[in-house]
């Protein structure tokens, strides 16, 4: 790594140039579809702008066969909402809205009544007439329900639109503040955002009034199946076929100067460092600035990350296999927390932390160490390269109180811009693709995956023994020990040729470092072309291990199967358990986390059913990198139902004593679903059991 006494690394760190990001970032804010708040969402004119500014940019700074990457999703123009109304004092009051994915033109100001309903639940309508009305609710989506259940709720009542306040959760930095996040509905059941500090004289005059009159003016449209692009340059290698892959998305909500300009920016101030500094890669350097992350597809549970998706599902599927690492870029100019995170695939672990514990003294930006955490999560575009086989890691941004006051408001400013923190993560990972480049092998290492199947094994041990369960469970009981202790067995195999092969993996990349740095470039070669092999092994087995291990649950948490099965076996057991000591808040506590039965507790059953159904019966194009993911549902609705109508009659009875309630139709109703549950129980282990078998090659 050294030329003329200097290191690399030390040239490369030289020629970062902050002020240069900075710039950019700022540069892409011009590109926008509302006139004052911005947004560049997906498909839309803004978006495609700035996708044109940005090839041109790749070019200007020199990156190689610099491409447009047409991909399909659904777009999304926004360009006004503004609403106006007559106070108590009779003056005109005007108030700018932010908007949802959704379709709503008025052509031109249209009056309209509007209606308060609370938080949009299913009770809130009760004795209300919508139809064709504006509703206006508060909103907390951060701790109870996503927009898309009360916008749905709202349409299916009548309703003309949705005008929705955030009550906590998000925008918390000022009353003035916006939110804007994916709808994850149909495009016909229209929703907009209003500030508390506008919202605070609408509803002064609706303590009053049941309704008012408001007029509204709005342009907001979905189309279905645009053309977006996303954007891609290369600094090329002496492997043009092994890639390390650069990635971050444009599309934003207001002006995304945080989320994600700065990102897209630290991509080509990276580049552009790598290149000043006379960086001749062995393996291609690929940027790709990414579309349609924020939203992209209509009326799915997985509308986010759509261009990353079909970057690698569908543009280019040959990556898989050829690119060693994915580096995700999310707000990297403001601190997350008291120190830097990377937050990487299991895989990547071991070879991050041996890099950090390497590294030369960088920019103090964290009283404390960068550190490595995992496992990747479904909030950024990372996910989708990492399902598809594409192993991948982004710095981590979702620490910190930034979420819960600026993100995805017009707040998202450079107000919060640090610039130590913004060039630390430049000097991170700029040295991370120097180290990655002086490998001779994908630095996999697959113990990690095989612990967590054994840490959620345990848990399926405990559910066996405990006393809320142990009832249901019968002959079975003793079937699925014996199991678990197999998988448990073969494991423990697993785990030892794991570490095995990651020592030999370590001893390739030892050796041909060493070699480069020697100047036996012919020598490294020949270890290179040797080690293909092995490389395209690794490779495979991860994209095998994302498709037998990876799965989510209802709020998008990434889990093995086994665990959320064990997981919603606790919690129906419990429920049972509770009932049985006529313990009913409890027991709808834990109903209440149980897939997404917490919707059956405020709306009606048409909401419940349209989003639950969506998720498993509409087409892989459609469910993007969820597809497949979720396992079975577990459908309580009517059993909630019907305990909450006990839980009011057992209120009811409070003034007058309190009896005993029959929850044997509940209990027996629980007690098959947790039927239902052991078996999935045991098929899952038997399938793991012979997917560890297979992937490791026992």
């Amino acid at each position: 790594m050294h030329d003329n006494g200097v290191t690399l690394q030390k040239k490369v760190l030289q020629n970062l140039d902050i002020p240069y990001s900075y710039e950019l970032a700022k540069r892409m804010e011009q590109y926008r579809s509302h006139p004052t708040l911005g947004y560049r969402p997906a498909g839309s004119k803004a978006e495609f702008e700035t996708g044109e500014m940005l090839k041109t940019e790749m070019e200007k700074i020199g990156l190689s066969e610099v491409t447009k990457d047409a991909v399909t999703v659904d777009g999304w123009e926004f360009h006004k909402a503004a609403l106006s109304y007559t106070n108590a004092a009779g003056e005109t009051v005007s108030a700018e809205l932010g908007a949802y994915q959704t379709t709503f033109v008025t052509d031109g100001p249209k009056e309209f009544s509007m209606m308060y309903l609370g938080k949009g639940t299913e009770t809130d309508y009760q004795g209300k007439d919508v139809r064709d009305k504006l509703v206006l609710v508060e909103i907390n989506q951060r701790d109870e329900w996503w927009i898309n259940y009360p916008v749905y709720q709202a349409h299916l009542k009548g309703a003309a639109a949705l005008i929705a306040v955030q009550s906590g959760g998000y925008g918390e930095i000022d009353d003035e503040a916006l939110n804007a996040q994916d709808i994850a509905g149909p495009e016909d059941a229209p929703a907009f955002s209003i500030s508390r500090k506008d919202a605070a004289g609408l509803l002064e005059l609706l303590r009053d009034q049941e309704e008012i009159t408001v007029t509204f003016d709005a342009e907001s449209r979905v189309t279905r199946n645009c053309t977006t692009y996303n954007i891609v340059g290369r600094i090329p290698g002496k492997h043009p076929d092994r890639m390390v892959l650069l990635s971050a998305h444009y599309d934003s909500y207001f002006d995304g100067f945080q989320d994600d300009n700065t990102a897209v920016a630290l991509m080509f101030g990276i580049a552009k460092a790598l290149q000043d500094s006379g960086f001749q890669p062995n393996n291609t350097i690929v940027i790709c600035a990414m579309a349609s992350e924020e939203w992209g597809v209509v009326d799915s549970n997985f509308d986010w990350s759509t261009g990353a998706y079909e970057q690698i599902f569908t543009a280019h599927p040959e990556w898989v296999g050829k690119v060693i690492a994915d580096l995700n870029f999310e707000l990297p100019a403001l601190a997350h927390g008291t120190r830097a995170r990377i937050r990487s695939c299991y895989e990547y672990v071991s070879f991050l932390e041996e890099y950090l514990a390497d590294l030369p003294n960088l920019t103090i930006a964290y009283p404390e160490e960068t550190a490595v955490t995992s496992p990747i999560e479904t909030w950024s575009d990372d996910f989708s390269m990492a399902i598809a086989g594409v192993p991948s890691m982004v710095n981590d941004f979702t620490g910190g109180s930034f979420m819960e006051t600026h993100y995805h408001s017009q707040f998202d400013n450079d107000e919060f811009y640090d610039e130590q923190v913004y060039r630390l993560h430049h000097e991170l990972f700029a040295l991370l693709i120097l180290a990655l480049d002086e490998t001779a092998v994908v630095p996999l290492q697959f113990s990690p995956v095989v612990q967590r199947i054994r840490k959620g094994l345990e848990q399926c041990r405990e559910i066996c023994y405990r006393a809320d369960v142990a009832g249901q469970l019968g002959e079975k009981k003793r079937v699925l020990l014996e199991k678990i202790e197999e998988l448990e067995i073969l494991s423990d195999r697993a785990l030892r040729r794991c570490r095995e092969e990651y020592e030999a993996v370590e001893e390739y990349n030892r050796n041909y470092k060493q070699l480069l740095r020697d100047g036996k470039y012919d020598e490294a070669e020949g270890l290179f072309r040797q080690t293909r092999p092995l490389e395209q092994k690794l490779l495979a087995r991860f994209q095998q291990e994302q498709d037998a291990f990876v799965r989510i649950d209802w709020y998008g948490n990434v889990l093995y199967p086994h665990e959320i099965c064990s997981a919603n076996l606790r919690l129906l057991g419990g429920a049972v358990r509770n009932l049985k000591e006529q313990r009913l808040s409890s027991a709808l506590r834990k109903l209440y986390q149980v897939d997404n039965n917490a919707y059956a507790f405020n709306f009606d059953e048409e909401v419940y059913r349209h989003f639950t159904d969506y998720v498993f019966h509409q087409p892989k194009d459609r469910l993007k990198w969820g597809y497949g993911r979720l396992p079975e549902h577990e459908n309580l609705y009517g059993t909630v139902k019907q305990l909450l109508q006990k839980e009011k009659q057992q209120e009811a009875l409070t003034g007058s004593g309190m009896k005993e309630m029959d929850y044997r139709e509940e209990i027996a109703s629980l007690e098959h679903a947790c039927g239902k549950l052991v078996v999935s129980l045991m098929n899952i282990i038997q399938q793991l059991e012979k997917s560890v078998a297979e992937i490791f090659e026992l």
